[in-house]
């Protein structure tokens, strides 16, 4: 079995590991570079239960125990590492719960954490680029191929319809199956199949270099900046770098994942915000300022699995927040339905495309 996995980011790769485990060839075709945009620009932090009382909680639940396991499979460091998380907020000057320190001696003593929300046994981080980039490099190691190019459309039978490939460029790569993983861009297909609506949450982030002096601890914290309420989260990183984002937001993103910029007054105030959190957050020690979109569906959950009416075609997009957390079990599961007709560890039934209604977009025909 051939099966041409459109999109290189996280998602993509993980099928395509796990596909060929099963032993089917595989294509991934992508038009930027691995990791190129949310997969590569996340905050890579994993939680095993936050999901609970969800339809996404045994997605979640398996897939942060293959977060466990893949150090010991895969070649390479990607920065796993359980850490602890802690809720609070940002106090004002005249605040008077303001601390006269934090328990975490590297913040601010403006910073008042007041839960702990996460222990070493349910949550964790990995590096997303370094993760997705070695996950691939594992299915390239096992015989499957990447080829860089532009989705262009769906190759389909002339007599019967039924899909015989994809369209790159102008040429087609032929496949028995065929999944669509392109994040938001996955609407690049809706003319070509039927995909319910998809949107793009913008999300800024500033990536600090503070060294060895910050521990393993993500924070959440609620703040104000010239009258916005926000959430900002600080996600510190084995290799020394800390990650800080905030202000998401739902907008249009650009057709080419490579022009995806960060807007410069949410990432002026990140970094104002930042500054007063830890005075190891310093404009020379900021490593990029950066911006990725993450694909959201109408009701929150992912779409993954076949597509309807549409036999050897399948999506895997709309993961949200937790793409990264979330897209081990994703392939894994997705792997099993494509080549065994079914899934073992994760019900897809709640994250079936046909839940919901359908762009309605003329049907295009290759070429």
């Amino acid at each position: 079995m051939r099966v041409v996995i459109c999109g290189g980011g996280v998602i993509g790769a993980c099928t395509a590991y796990f596909l060929r485990r099963h032993g089917a060839e595989v294509i991934v075709v992508e038009r930027t570079e691995v990791a190129a945009a949310a997969s590569g620009k996340a905050g890579g932090f994993l939680a095993r239960d936050w999901c609970a009382g969800t339809p996404l909680d045994t997605l979640a639940r398996r897939s942060f125990a293959l977060h466990a396991q893949l150090p010991g499979e895969i070649a390479g460091d990607w920065g796993y590492r359980p850490m602890s998380a802690y809720s609070g907020y940002v106090a004002t000057d005249d605040d008077p719960r303001r601390t006269t320190s934090s328990e975490l001696d590297w913040l601010s003593d403006c910073v008042v954490l007041t839960q702990r929300i996460g222990t070493t046994e349910t949550t964790a981080i990995v590096h997303p680029r370094k993760f997705t980039s070695a996950v691939m490099n594992a299915a390239i190691a096992q015989g499957a191929e990447l080829r860089h190019g532009r989705f262009t459309g769906i190759a389909r039978d002339a007599d019967r319809g039924a899909v015989k490939g994809v369209g790159v460029e102008d040429d087609v790569i032929e496949a028995d199956a065929v999944v669509i993983a392109m994040g938001p861009w996955s609407l690049l297909a809706a003319s070509w199949m039927s995909l319910p609506a998809l949107y793009a949450q913008d999300s800024p982030s500033i990536l600090y270099d503070t060294g060895t002096k910050v521990s393993a601890d993500a924070l959440f914290l609620d703040t104000e900046i010239h009258g916005h309420a926000t959430s900002i989260e600080v996600f510190p990183r084995p290799d020394g770098s800390t990650y800080v984002t905030g202000f998401p937001d739902t907008s249009a993103f650009p057709t080419d994942p490579a022009d995806v910029e960060p807007g410069p007054n949410t990432t002026r105030w990140l970094q104002q915000i930042s500054e007063r959190l830890s005075p190891l957050f310093r404009p020379e020690k900021i490593i990029a300022k950066q911006a990725c979109f993450r694909p959201v569906t109408a009701d929150g959950l992912p779409l993954i699995g076949r597509v309807p009416q549409d036999e050897g075609l399948y999506v895997a997009t709309g993961h949200s927040v937790w793409g990264i957390l979330n897209a081990p079990a994703t392939g894994e599961a997705l792997a099993e339905l494509i080549v065994e007709g079914a899934t073992r560890n994760v019900d897809l039934a709640p994250f079936d495309p046909a839940r919901l209604k359908p762009l309605d977009l003329p049907r295009r025909r290759w070429p």
